[in-house]
């Protein structure tokens, strides 16, 4: 783990995926018509650390996204202590075609903004992992680790 002078601690993998299990909404960056678009999605990590993403069949994402490489985003901050963290993983995004997987995914997957039976499941493979930990939150995990 490396310590920057502004307060900013980066995280190694484990950490990362540690934390993005915490969370529940993500952002998936992709490319529409040759520029970053970015789009919030519930989600959750598979037992693989893959994150699972959740939209509409009817969404944007679903061509945009399938069989294409994607930077995911997830973060919590408090901004009153000014500390959180974002991690950031970049992989290969796939829509779930396999109908048993599909219906896994329906029961224990993340859960839908709105009741749809026609939900598209993306996996998206994590081939870097990155992410960092900043302000009153890391100084406090900090304290814990040399106690």
């Amino acid at each position: 783990m490396k310590k920057s002078e502004d307060g900013i601690r980066e995280l190694d993998r484990q950490e990362c995926l540690r934390l993005l299990a915490t969370a529940r909404v993500g952002r998936i960056v992709h490319t529409r018509h040759a520029l970053p678009a970015v789009l919030p999605v519930p989600f959750c990590l598979d037992a693989d650390s893959a994150v699972i993403a959740r939209t509409s069949a009817d969404s944007q994402l679903v061509c945009a996204i399938d069989r294409v490489v994607v930077a995911f985003q997830a973060d919590e901050v408090d901004p009153a202590a000014h500390s959180g963290w974002s991690v950031v993983v970049t992989g290969r995004a796939t829509a779930v075609t396999d109908p048993t997987e599909h219906g896994r995914l329906r029961r224990t997957g993340p859960r839908s903004w709105r009741a749809s039976r026609y939900d598209i499941y993306f996996h998206i493979e994590p081939e870097l992992v990155t992410g960092s930990e900043f302000g009153a939150r890391r100084l406090l995990h900090e304290t814990r680790r040399t106690s």
